[in-house]
């Protein structure tokens, strides 16, 4: 007796795939997720509702060590944070997520009753991305994230396109360093590399991987941080090696042990 192809476990199965992409392909994407820091309950409460309604996912936190913490477990796509409250306030919380290597790059929104100018600007020398003063318009607060949010995705595009390019040029680049001095031969030493130089740990890991073809993106992944900490990070070898592009940095410091 013949078997229905459509029946058997092997055809199930492949229909179950097809079912999981054809549903994957259909969901909704994911909201972007918000943190909102506040002090005060009721504007917490109005903008949660308002900002749900627009169909954004949002957390929120009473001062700046709250969200400090609830940050670093959401890794939120916006911070719309208040800058007077007590325990920590906008600027130290501010301060924390620049210096952290996953929320360095997130879009800081201070959202705050001083709007005089040098408030302002005080926000903007401090690092924060834009600047809402109380009392505000909700829906000027929504085009203003909706702003941001897309301001942030065109940088990593850009980013990750300047990345990828001439991958292949410099795989081949790496290479010819390599079989170089595995076979003996020496290649110049950029004037102004300095001997003894020091990295830190996390500079390290990422010459070892520009040393093994590596471009940003990949880096990036592999590192579990952002496309914009390793572009600081790769200026700051150039910087202490004294070399100007990816090649020379390989060089140098494949001439001077310092990768694998």
């Amino acid at each position: 007796m013949s078997t229905d192809p459509t029946t058997s476990p092997q055809a199930a199965e492949d229909l179950g795939a097809d079912a999981a992409a054809e549903a994957a392909e259909t969901s909704p994407p994911t909201p972007i997720r918000l943190l909102l820091v506040d002090d005060e309950p009721g504007l917490r409460t109005a903008v949660t509702a308002y900002l749900e309604d627009e169909g954004f996912a949002v957390t929120t936190a009473a001062d700046g060590e709250e969200g400090w913490q609830k940050a670093q477990d959401l890794l939120p796509d916006v911070v719309i944070s208040d800058v007077m409250m007590p325990r920590c306030d906008g600027y130290g919380l501010l301060k924390k997520l620049r210096a952290d290597e996953r929320l360095g790059g997130t879009p800081v929104i201070f959202l705050t009753a001083k709007g005089m100018t040098a408030d302002r600007i005080a926000g903007f020398q401090a690092g924060c991305d834009d600047y809402i003063p109380k009392p505000f318009d909700p829906d000027e607060l929504v085009a203003r994230v909706r702003n941001a949010v897309r301001r942030q995705e065109r940088l990593l595009a850009e980013a990750a396109r300047f990345a990828d390019a001439d991958i292949g040029q410099m795989a081949r680049q790496i290479t010819e360093i390599r079989s170089l001095l595995a076979t003996g031969g020496s290649a110049k030493k950029p004037a102004a590399a300095t001997p003894g130089i020091s990295f830190t740990p996390r500079e390290a890991s990422v010459l070892q991987l520009v040393a093994e073809g590596l471009m940003n993106k990949e880096i990036a992944r592999r590192l579990e941080t952002s496309i914009r900490n390793v572009e600081k990070y790769v200026s700051r070898l150039f910087i202490k090696t004294g070399t100007s592009s990816r090649t020379e940095l390989v060089r140098y410091a494949l001439e001077n042990g310092l990768v694998e």
